[in-house]
């Protein structure tokens, strides 16, 4: 990161607009939203529509979102140049009533792509444990620029402080390969993958055991 100063701190409603920017550049070429939204020149509009939309109706009410920042300090402020997206233990699946008012949103953000948004949700749903409370790593994004510059690890770290302090597990699943050995060293073990299409790129669920 160079003598680029950057702070961790956690993610308010101010955020949302800058986090669904970071968001949507820095998944602009990942394999799955290069298979769900083909073309490239809507795929960064598209994708800060569909993230502002999980942000605003999934994630933000339950605070455990956490972004890194160049500049200014904890209290707030600074340019947000990545995001760790996380969900608390026994919310990764938004009630009926979340989901039904986030459809305008999904909508305008795939368009005729919402089939694939879909086959995702269901994939993402099905393959989902269920079998002990976790945290959900829902999203990580870094800025393309920053990739690689630790700004991903300092936001894992973060996060799996508190998770393991609170001697829980861990769970995701990489939408690129490139990602699984960075998730490794945090103490993440593929278990399996999505159950998609068989044109899709390999998304592969991730298990972080509990700490003793």
């Amino acid at each position: 990161m160079g003598e680029t100063e950057i702070t961790v701190r956690p993610a308010t409603g101010a955020d949302l607009d800058a986090i669904a920017g970071t968001l949507a550049r820095a998944f602009h070429d990942d394999p799955q939203w290069r298979w769900s939204l083909p073309v490239m020149t809507t795929r960064t509009r598209r994708l800060r529509r569909i993230f502002a939309t999980i942000l605003r109706y999934e994630v933000l009410p339950h605070g455990a979102v956490e972004i890194a920042v160049e500049g200014r300090g904890r209290s707030g402020g600074g340019h947000v140049v990545g995001a760790a997206v996380w969900l608390p233990p026994g919310k990764a699946h938004p009630p009926l009533r979340r989901q039904i008012v986030a459809v305008p949103g999904f909508l305008r953000g795939y368009g005729r792509r919402i089939r694939y948004g879909q086959l995702l949700q269901d994939a993402c749903f099905r393959s989902h444990p269920r079998t002990q409370p976790h945290w959900y790593l829902y999203l990580l994004g870094v800025e393309p620029d920053l990739q690689g510059t630790g700004v991903g690890a300092a936001l894992l770290r973060s996060r799996l402080d508190r998770v393991d302090a609170e001697r829980l597990p861990a769970y995701l699943e990489s939408s690129n390969p490139v990602n699984i050995p960075l998730y490794e060293h945090f103490g993440f073990k593929v278990t399996g993958a999505l159950g998609l299409p068989k044109d899709a790129p390999t998304m592969d669920t991730m298990w972080r055991a509990a700490k003793a």
